[in-house]
């Protein structure tokens, strides 16, 4: 492709809505443009990765034998109100009736909609197992769309569905699966993290995430460098400290006793005297809804709440702070006087973390504005409240595996794949025979790649001050030809001969034809990331040599013009790049 007649406009400036470096270099670079909030036309150097990323999923998935499909984004309200998840997407679903007054959904995933095809066109084990997939536009209506491709309302998805007759069936259409993953991103360029996760609205036994660790990911991850342990926070156990256990000298229970707090609505200031009671020895009273219906989660003082986990502990589809009216509609009092003491649990069901299981001389709110209570017994006073992993993990603390100490950082999911089990398979009615002639629940599972997200991980993970480095398997081009002095005929035509002869040979060239200053092509060329930039000058061609420079190394060789061309096919076979069709 010639650069003159090409539509990459570039930028010399950051633009000062891009907080990310792939939103910056993305932008900067040609290759997205913003249309508005978390909604991107993706131009000319993009959608020619993007199509590399989806030939490389697309090759995997049909290695592991699954069939590709292309279903609507459109959907009737119907089959989502079967799922049970019509409600749960909540705002986050984009709705529309049509002119006949039917409501309609842009499907944000699509295990409906497969589950329909599949409980109307599978009847028998015979049929199972299959795997299905497809490559498709999907639609979310983000809150808070920014940092780029990182966080949209529209965006590319191969999203793939298994189902068998059996577990040990899920267990295998899983693990190919996973093993898919694996090479996909391997070939795209990136280091994943594979970690246990929150199945959050899709529901099933258990998810697995493929995570790049970047500052710029909105996830947590804890991890262990000793025996591999990593999970998402939202999911994270850790080893913890014996509990702090008080008491009167001879071991037994003191008595509750309420006493007056006025003002007193924070853990820090029920620390400060005449109280005295520090954060370890207090329990914090968290409100919550789940499904519509009042949670109450306790913590230690000086633990934070991980909110998936309390979804997963009260089995809710989702999960959401209580307003004020309702916590004193439920409670009796305003934050700051809570406590799990004394509530009637026909109404409110009652969370304990299990770090606080055994302790006593605990202080907590006493669901009276201004009072709390001490002396509180957990095995005493809470025992109607059920005992879960409710707290976040933080840095430092023991690897639940092997004790050695966690790191908590950041990291972007690229990909999450999930056991669904039959969760969708019986609310929907999707059944087939078993050799015994009765019918069984499919037992199905959900396997996610968000395409865009692997070109802007890329780029996190492959970048310098000067621009994008791409790696070969997915660059737009396979290297950019620049002739230095474009009024020099002998440049002109040196540059015009290699660019015929490497196009010939399968090799993608970027051609910088235009008649621009040589400081301006090496920066472009530089911004754009193209693996390896071929320099055609007077100078070198007077040894009849060009200049060979792989992008974000500082080394340039000559090499002679004759050995250019073997030396370009083989940089783009060993990068794990792939020849065109000549």
């Amino acid at each position: 492709m010639r650069l003159s007649k090409s539509f990459v406009p570039t930028l010399k400036e950051v633009p000062t809505d891009a907080q990310v470096v792939s939103h910056q270099l993305l932008v900067r670079g040609g290759f997205i443009r913003q249309l508005s909030a978390g909604i991107y036309s993706m131009l000319p150097l993009a959608q020619r990765a993007l199509l590399k990323i989806t030939e490389i999923v697309r090759s995997e998935m049909n290695a592991i034998g699954a069939q590709e499909f292309y279903l609507p984004a459109l959907s009737p309200r119907e089959i989502w109100e079967e799922s049970g998840r019509w409600s749960v997407m909540g705002d986050n679903m984009f709705r529309l009736k049509d002119r006949k007054g039917a409501d309609f959904c842009l499907a944000m995933t699509h295990e409906e909609v497969f589950t329909f095809i599949a409980r109307t066109e599978l009847r028998s084990y015979r049929q199972l197992p299959q795997s299905w997939y497809q490559i498709q536009t999907k639609f979310r209506d983000e809150a808070r769309p920014k940092s780029g491709l990182l966080r949209v309302r529209q965006f590319t998805m191969k999203d793939s569905y298994s189902f068998d007759l059996t577990r040990e069936g899920l267990d295998a259409s899983f693990e190919a699966h996973r093993h898919a993953y694996e090479k996909i991103f391997g070939r795209c360029g990136l280091q994943t993290v594979q970690v246990d996760a929150h199945s959050g609205a899709m529901g099933g036994s258990g998810s697995t995430e493929f995570m790049v660790r970047t500052d710029a990911g909105e996830d947590l991850i804890a991890s262990c460098s000793d025996c591999g342990y990593a999970a998402n926070t939202e999911k994270a156990t850790s080893k913890i400290e014996t509990p702090d256990v008080y008491a009167a000298p001879d071991g037994a229970l003191l008595p509750l006793e309420e006493f007056a707090t006025p003002g007193v609505v924070t853990i820090e200031a029920l620390q400060r005297q005449p109280y005295g009671h520090g954060a370890r020895k207090q329990l914090k009273s968290l409100v919550y809804v789940g499904d519509g219906k009042p949670l109450v989660a306790i913590i230690r003082g000086d633990d934070q709440l991980n909110e998936a986990k309390l979804q997963t502990a009260s089995g809710a589809s989702e999960v959401r702070p209580a307003h004020p009216e309702e916590i004193v509609k439920w409670m009796g009092a305003k934050p700051g006087s809570l406590g799990g003491i004394g509530l009637n649990t026909n109404d409110l069901r009652v969370f304990i973390d299990a770090r606080l299981a055994g302790l006593s001389g605990m202080v907590t709110g006493a669901n009276k504005d201004g009072f709390h209570l001490r002396n509180v017994s957990v095995v005493r006073d809470l025992k109607h409240a059920t005992s879960f992993d409710l707290r976040q993990v933080l840095e430092g603390e023991g690897c639940p595996k092997c004790g050695k100490a966690l790191v908590v950082g950041k990291a972007l999911e690229v990909g999450h794949i999930f056991k669904l089990g039959t969760r969708y398979s019986e609310s929907m009615g999707a059944k087939v025979l078993d050799e015994a002639g009765k019918e069984q629940p499919i037992i199905m599972g959900s396997y996610g790649i968000g395409v865009e997200r692997i070109l802007a991980g890329a780029v996190e993970l492959h970048h310098d001050a000067d621009g994008i480095r791409w790696p070969m398997s997915i660059a737009p081009f396979h290297l950019a030809l620049l002739p230095l002095q474009m009024q020099d005929e002998e440049v002109r035509n040196a540059a015009e001969t290699l660019y015929r002869e490497l196009t010939a040979a399968g090799v993608e060239v970027l051609l910088d034809d235009r008649d621009e200053r040589a400081g301006v092509k090496f920066k472009d060329a530089d911004l754009v990331g193209l693996p390896v930039r071929l320099a055609v000058g007077k100078k070198g061609l007077a040894e009849g040599k060009i200049e060979w420079k792989v992008r974000g190394e500082k080394e340039v060789a000559l090499v002679p013009l004759a050995e250019v061309v073997a030396k370009a096919k083989a940089a783009v076979i060993a990068g794990g790049g792939k020849l065109a069709s000549v």
